[in-house]
């Protein structure tokens, strides 16, 4: 016994299988199992291939939709210079500007292990430059011998 559903929505009521796929043969459509794990399971009456055609063009308009977001990468060192640091803003600046999210990192080298508040001092700086256009989504911390953060891109308000 099956539980059947019409073309449109609409109970059939229950009936034996073959009086199901007699149904389905004389309206010219698919029987479909919707769920078989109840009593009596639950067939519907469709146009299987027009369905399956619009479930794969719904997918390719939600993937049209979809942005991805990809993670770049900008390396600093604890002892970087004034310029160095303007380039690598300016470069993650364009990340940003792309929609990427920037992880910031800086490893720590020998002697600047036992001193990463310079690394930390870097970071702060890093993020003065890049605040018109981007915001911190995770704030700088120290893991081992590195310490990295994440920059996304900013929020406008609406």
């Amino acid at each position: 016994m099956v539980r059947l559903i019409g073309n449109d929505g609409t109970q059939l009521g229950e009936m034996t299988l073959n009086d199901a796929k007699k149904v389905a043969y004389d309206q010219d459509l698919d029987l479909v199992l919707m769920n078989g794990s109840i009593e009596p399971a639950v067939c519907k009456l469709m146009n299987y291939s027009k369905y399956k055609y619009d479930m794969i063009k719904k997918d390719k308009e939600n993937k049209k939709n979809q942005k991805v977001v990809k993670i770049k990468e900008v390396m600093l060192s604890a002892s970087i210079d004034v310029g160095d640091m303007n380039t690598r803003a300016k470069q993650a600046t364009k990340f940003i500007q792309d929609g990427n999210k920037v992880k910031v990192s800086i490893r720590l080298k020998g002697r600047q292990n036992a001193r990463p508040e310079l690394g930390m001092r870097n970071m702060e700086k890093f993020i003065e430059l890049l605040q018109e256009v981007a915001q911190v989504d995770a704030k700088p911390t120290i893991t081992g011998r590195e310490i990295s953060m994440m920059l996304v891109p900013k929020q406008e308000k609406k």
